[in-house]
C-alpha cells in the first residue's frame, strides 16, 4: 500500500511516524550530496517523484509530491509545493509560497524548429527561463511557456496557458490566459489607471448581457432602441460579444447568424447592400463598410464569404490605381481612406478564399500609397486651408488600417505620422472633452499605435494617450454601452451621445489602444480581433 504521504506530504513531519522520517531524511541527504544540490529545513520529497535536476534549492518546508517530474534547473523558495504530477522542466526560479497544483508543466525552454530538413527533436534547445514571484497560486493543469514572469501575488486560474508575463496581483485564466480580475489591485499613478481600467472592463463583461439585450428587435440587432436594424448592427454586436464575452452574441444560435450574413451577399458582385435596399449601390459608402464589418463579422464565428468580391477581383492593376487617384484626397480624404480600406480588406477576404487575383492588383495598391504620401505629414491629402487636420488624419487611419497594419507592411514616414497626429489632438475644434467622438480618438489611436515601435516622442504620445483614456472611460452608460459622441454642452441632447453598438464597439477598441500606448492593457482583459484587431491579419 503507498503511503498517503507521498501525495498529501503537508502534514508529514507532524504526523508521519518515525521510520518514515528516517526514509525521507536518507532521500533528502542523497539529494543533498549531488552537485549542485541544496536542501533547505523540513522539507519533503516523494520518494516516487522524478527529481532529475542538474542544479536544484529547495527552502525551508517546500514540498515535491508524489509524480512529480523535476529536470534543469529549478530553484524554489521557502514554503513552495509542487503537487502530484506537476512537471517543472528547464530553468525556472519560484519565490516563497509558490503553490503548483497538480497537473501543471511549467516549461523553462522550448525546442527549436528553424530546419526544416531536421527532426524537430534532433534541433537545439533554448531556455529564457521562467520566474514566478511570491505568494503564487498556480492552480491545477496550467501550462506555462518559456519566457515567462509571473508577478508577486498573482493566481492562474486552472488550466490557464499562460504565454505572456503576468503582472502582480493579476488573476488569470484561458487559453491564451488573459487578466479575469485583480487579486491586488496595482498601486501608484500607472496602477490607479491600471486598477481603474480593470474595474471599468469587469463593468462592461457584467452589463455585456444588457448591452446587447437592449438592442436586440426579436431577430436582428437595431444599433439601439427605436431604430431600424442594419447589417453593421448584427456585425457590431459581434465584435462586442466576442470582447467580451469571448463568444457569439447569444440572442440567437451560431448558425443562423454565420448563414444570415453569408446570405446577405450578392453573389453577383459580392457585395453586401443595406437591409433596407435591393442592390449593392457601388458608390454607397455602408456597403464599402460592409466587406470589412461583415467580413470580420464572419472571421470572428469561423466563417467567411460566400462569394467573390469583385471590387478586387473583376478589377486590373491599371484600374486600381485609377480607382485610387481618382478618390477625392483633395478635399474628402476621410472619404478617399474609407474606400481604400475596403479594397485593402476585400484583397484580404480574397486571398483568404484562395480567388484568382489579377497580377499585380496588390502591388498597384500599396504602390500608390507608398508613391502618393506626403514627406512632410506622412499622410495623403494637403491639411486643410483653416489649418485642419481632421480629413488627413482620419483618412490616414482608414487607408493605413486596411493596407500597411492589416497587411504588416511598414509606413513610408512613420515620425512625420507622429507629428502630424501630435498636432490634429491639440486641436480643440475636434478634441475638447465634450466633442469626442469614437471615430476622431480611434483616428489617432490607431495611427499612434502603428508607430510606436520608433519611440519618436513616445512620452507625449502616451501622456496624449492617458488623457484620452480617462475622458472615455466616464462615458460608459450602465446597461447601455457607450454613445458614439460624447455629450456635448454645446448640444447635450444630440442623437449621436445616446448609447448604441456602434460607439459601444469603436469605444472599447479604442479604449485598448489607449491603454496600450499607456502601457497598461494588460488590466483590461480583452484584446481586439475583429475590424480593429493590432496584429497583421493571417492569410
Amino acid at each position: 500500500m503507498i503511503d498517503p504521504f507521498e501525495f498529501s506530504p503537508w502534514d508529514f513531519w507532524t504526523r508521519a511516524d518515525a521510520a518514515a522520517h528516517d526514509r525521507q531524511r536518507a532521500l533528502l541527504s542523497g539529494l543533498g550530496e549531488r552537485p549542485g544540490h541544496e536542501l533547505g529545513e523540513g522539507c519533503f520529497v516523494s520518494e516516487l517523484a522524478s527529481v532529475d535536476n542538474d542544479a536544484l534549492r529547495l527552502g525551508d518546508r517546500t514540498y515535491v509530491a508524489a509524480g512529480a517530474y523535476l529536470t534543469g534547473s529549478l530553484r524554489a523558495g521557502t514554503d513552495c509545493s509542487i503537487n502530484p504530477y506537476a512537471v517543472v522542466r528547464g530553468t525556472v526560479e519560484l519565490g516563497d509560497g509558490v503553490r503548483i497544483g497538480a497537473h501543471t508543466s511549467i516549461l523553462g525552454f522550448n525546442h527549436t524548429m528553424s530546419d526544416p530538413e531536421l527532426p524537430v527533436f534532433r534541433q537545439p534547445l533554448t531556455a529564457k527561463g521562467i520566474r514566478i514571484g511570491d505568494d503564487v497560486w498556480v492552480g491545477s493543469h496550467v501550462v506555462i511557456l518559456d519566457g515567462v514572469t509571473v508577478g508577486d501575488h498573482s493566481v492562474l486560474a486552472a488550466g490557464a496557458v499562460v504565454t505572456k508575463d503576468v503582472p502582480a496581483g493579476a488573476i488569470v485564466g484561458g487559453n491564451p490566459a488573459k487578466l479575469l480580475r485583480w487579486r491586488i489591485p496595482p498601486t501608484g499613478p500607472r496602477g490607479d489607471l491600471g486598477a481603474r481600467l480593470a474595474a471599468f472592463a469587469d463593468r462592461a463583461r457584467d452589463q455585456a448581457g444588457d448591452v446587447l439585450d437592449r438592442s436586440w428587435e426579436g431577430s436582428l440587432f437595431a444599433d439601439r432602441p427605436g431604430v431600424a436594424p442594419t447589417v453593421r448592427a448584427q456585425a457590431d454586436a459581434i465584435e462586442i460579444a466576442d470582447l467580451l464575452l469571448g463568444t457569439a452574441p447569444p440572442q440567437a444560435p451560431l448558425e443562423t447568424q454565420i448563414e444570415r450574413l453569408r446570405g446577405w451577399q450578392d453573389a453577383a458582385t459580392g457585395r453586401v447592400p443595406r437591409l433596407c435596399s435591393p442592390a449593392a449601390e457601388p458608390d454607397d459608402p455602408d456597403v464599402a463598410y460592409h466587406v470589412l464589418s461583415v467580413g470580420y463579422a464572419l472571421d470572428l464565428l469561423d466563417s467567411g464569404f460566400a462569394h467573390p468580391l469583385t471590387l478586387v477581383t473583376a478589377s486590373s492593376a491599371g484600374e486600381i490605381a485609377s480607382f485610387v487617384d481618382g478618390l477625392p484626397w483633395g478635399d474628402r480624404a476621410w472619404h478617399a481612406g474609407h474606400w481604400v480600406d475596403a479594397l485593402g480588406t476585400a484583397l484580404l477576404w480574397s486571398k483568404r478564399r484562395g480567388d484568382a487575383l489579377p497580377t499585380g492588383i496588390h502591388e498597384s495598391l500599396l504602390g500608390w500609397l507608398v508613391t502618393h504620401a506626403d514627406p512632410a505629414t506622412g499622410m495623403w491629402g494637403p491639411i486643410g486651408a483653416d489649418g485642419s487636420r481632421l480629413q488627413i488624419v482620419n483618412g490616414f487611419y482608414r487607408a493605413s488600417r486596411g493596407t500597411f497594419a492589416q497587411f504588416g507592411m511598414p509606413l513610408p514616414y512613420p515620425e512625420r505620422v507622429v507629428d502630424t497626429v501630435l498636432a490634429h489632438v491639440r486641436d480643440d475644434r475636434y478634441f475638447r472633452p465634450d466633442r469626442h467622438d469614437a471615430c476622431n480618438v480611434l483616428d489617432v489611436a490607431h495611427p499612434l499605435w502603428l508607430t510606436r515601435a520608433t519611440g519618436y516622442r513616445a512620452e507625449e504620445v502616451a501622456a496624449t494617450a492617458r488623457r484620452l483614456l480617462a475622458d472615455a472611460l466616464d462615458r460608459w452608460v450602465d446597461g447601455e454601452g457607450f454613445g458614439f459622441r460624447a455629450p456635448s454642452r454645446d448640444d447635450p441632447s444630440r442623437e449621436a451621445s445616446r448609447p448604441g453598438l456602434q460607439g459601444t464597439e469603436m469605444w472599447l477598441a479604442t479604449i485598448w489602444y489607449l491603454a496600450d500606448l499607456a502601457g497598461v492593457s494588460d488590466a483590461l482583459g480583452y484584446r481586439p480581433r475583429g475590424v480593429h484587431r493590432p496584429e497583421p491579419a493571417p492569410l
